[in-house]
């Protein structure tokens, strides 16, 4: 009798942790990009488990699909990505080596970031001519902090789709970004006022989304196709252009080999910018919040 209530109660005691933990679990998230990892830490707290394929020092367009990034796709509940063909060259192997079906386009746990936002420079012709470019516009729309709010509320949904026992609390964390980030937006207005109508070269083309947040005049770029570095005849055309474009500076992102912008910096006498472009480009935009704060302080540090 002793020894069948005792086994009674370690029965009880394993299903009170098979239920503690279950309730516990962690919703697993595979993002491709800094900036919808750190969205999704954002939005999740301590419900989620978060990991991201990429950091804020590599090219996007260039990631190997490693064993590692499978490993971790595998056990993924939510693949969070851009989407525009930013990952194309990766993400598409991750996927189908990971053999997750639940991550897999079209099923509840892949969600693509452009799908949410008015995308920009959407090309009327694409051929192999053209380099880098996307057929469905430029996928760097995380350059834009006004795009966040919409793609926030689509994935704080998938979350609560996923995992209904905390849709509550995934609405609540929602509310609180949408809250803090209305003021961010409103400070970040004020304080690039003078940036509107700046003219500005850039070395690659990935800031369009920044141009029509901040107002500014692009007036070039460096690269003569998106991905392919300029020849130095080319960068002497781009030389001659500046005496009639009168660019004030040249912008290039951390992950970039920035020698075109300091060229052309050095011969127009014109600052270079190195912009962290996404979570943790630099030492100082290490949070979202950080990344504007920060590119907004280095445009306007180059004004002076």
């Amino acid at each position: 009798m002793k020894l069948l209530k005792t086994l009674s109660l370690l029965a009880a005691s394993l299903v009170l942790t098979l239920t503690t933990s279950a309730a516990h679990a962690d919703l697993k998230i595979f993002a491709t990009v800094p900036e919808w990892g750190a969205l999704a830490e954002t939005l999740g707290g301590d419900k989620v488990q978060v990991y991201t394929a990429t950091t804020g020092l590599q090219d996007p367009h260039r990631i190997q699909a490693r064993p590692s990034l499978i490993a971790k796709a595998r056990n993924a509940n939510l693949l969070i990505a851009t989407g525009a063909g930013l990952e194309v060259g990766w993400l598409p192997m991750v996927q189908r080596e990971a053999s997750n079906a639940g991550i897999m386009p079209g099923q509840p746990g892949f969600i693509e970031a452009a799908n949410y936002v008015r995308m920009l420079d959407v090309p009327t012709v694409v051929d192999r001519t053209m380099g880098d470019v996307h057929a469905e516009g430029n996928p760097h729309i995380q350059t834009d902090p006004r795009n966040l709010l919409p793609i926030a509320r689509a994935v704080s949904a998938r979350m609560g789709q996923l995992d209904p026992d905390n849709a509550a609390y995934y609405q609540n964390k929602l509310e609180a970004f949408n809250q803090n980030w209305q003021t961010n937006l409103q400070r970040w207005q004020k304080q690039g006022v003078p940036l509107r109508g700046m003219k500005v070269w850039y070395q690659h083309d990935g800031y369009p989304y920044m141009n029509a947040w901040l107002g500014l005049s692009q007036v070039g770029v460096l690269e003569p196709r998106p991905g392919v570095e300029p020849s130095s005849r080319q960068l002497a055309e781009i030389l001659q252009r500046q005496q009639s474009a009168q660019g004030r500076m040249v912008i290039a992102s951390a992950y970039t080999n920035d020698a075109p912008s300091r060229w052309l910096g050095e011969k127009a006498n014109i600052p270079v910018v190195v912009l962290p472009f996404t979570v943790g480009g630099n030492e100082q935009a290490k949070t979202l919040t950080a990344l504007y704060d920060d590119t907004l302080q280095r445009l306007l540090a180059a004004l002076k």
